[in-house]
């Protein structure tokens, strides 16, 4: 029998986003069981519609509040389909929590999302932003992806090519409404192929005292480097890296790296575009630690926008607009947010 939503009038939000800002819905509208979404949206709040599908609020900033319906689907079912001798198939709801769907594969003794350790949010956001951190993106993984449209009623099955990956991006980003995905399909290899050389992970294996890493002791190592760098959300609201990494023109790349040589530089998607750090540009600018009132810039890493406690959404995007127009004036290079700002524009 299909569980029946969970609602919630006038719900609070400001313990449903990491950064901790304040907001509210006029409904929370919790579904464990994602075929109750049809017959969810024919009745009750989300008849008039979605103003905003809700996971781990760890990817969003709240500028205002949503203006209807908020969904959370939050089933947390995982479930090993079968796959072949190289790879194990792996269905997770979309409700799940990341981190703890990573550690699960390791204890399965599969290998690949080790790189992702302890990143914020559910599965089923991690399609939206293909997450990605130390030389690792989601869509390396993927099998495919469930999703039901709402405005046709229709359920959709996407593989991997039809996701449409790019860096901090995918079909479902380009389309932030048209789709809710309810569950997540990864292909997980059996044998490990560990990416060691990004970031500090093979220092800090060395610092852990591991000769001959396995897939669990490089999810440690990322854990320990995560908790160094980012601040825990628990204790100081933030959302992770704010800024995507901006990519630009190889010819632009080597004219900064010219006039600045230590600016890292990374090459991009193909031979003629180049991956700029948005942390050093930003680190640059003079940003690392800055506080306005109780908006401001982690001590510890320039791409972090932190919440001292009393922030409102509004003071933080001012904030990330004028670190972006300092960037921008100083480098001549456009960064934009990760997060999804609801009510405002960037």
């Amino acid at each position: 029998m299909t569980a029946e939503p969970r609602i919630v009038r006038d719900a609070e939000l400001q313990h449903r986003n990491t950064f901790g800002v304040a907001a509210r819905a006029p409904w929370l509208v919790s579904i464990d069981d994602a075929a109750a979404l049809p017959r969810a949206l024919r009745t009750g709040p989300l008849n008039d519609g979605i103003a905003l599908t809700l996971g781990g609020g760890s990817n969003l900033l709240f500028v205002g509040d949503p203006t209807g319906a908020v969904l959370e689907l939050s089933g947390r079912r995982i479930a090993t389909l079968g796959g072949d001798g190289e790879h194990a198939i792996v269905r997770a709801d979309a409700g799940v929590i990341w981190h703890e769907f990573v550690m699960h594969s390791l204890a399965q003794g599969l290998a690949g999302l080790e790189n992702l350790a302890l990143i914020p949010g559910t599965v089923g956001a991690s399609p939206i932003q293909n997450i990605g951190a130390y030389g690792v993106e989601v869509r390396d993984f993927v099998h495919a992806v469930e999703a039901f449209e709402p405005a046709s009623g229709q359920w959709h099955r996407f593989d991997n090519a039809a996701c449409e990956f790019a860096y901090r991006d995918s079909r479902f980003k380009q389309s932030p409404d048209r789709y809710l995905i309810t569950a997540v399909e990864f292909a997980l290899p059996r044998a490990p192929a560990l990416k060691l050389d990004y970031a500090g992970i093979g220092e800090e294996l060395a610092a852990m005292g591991v000769s001959a890493p396995t897939s669990r002791t490089v999810a440690d190592a990322v854990i320990a480097i995560r908790r160094r760098k980012l601040p825990d959300p628990a204790l100081l609201g933030n959302a992770g890296s704010f800024f995507k990494n901006p990519i630009v023109a190889a010819a632009q790349a080597e004219a900064l790296l010219a006039q600045y040589p230590a600016m890292p530089v990374f090459r991009g998607a193909d031979a003629d575009t180049r991956k700029l750090s948005a942390a050093w540009l930003i680190d640059a600018c003079g940003w690392k630690g800055h506080r306005d009132g109780d908006a401001g810039v982690s001590a510890a890493h320039a791409l972090v926008l932190v919440n001292h406690g009393g922030a409102s959404g509004l003071q933080l995007l001012d904030l990330a607009r004028r670190i972006a127009e300092s960037v921008l004036a100083r480098f001549a290079v456009a960064i934009e947010p990760e997060p999804r700002i609801v009510g405002a524009r960037w």
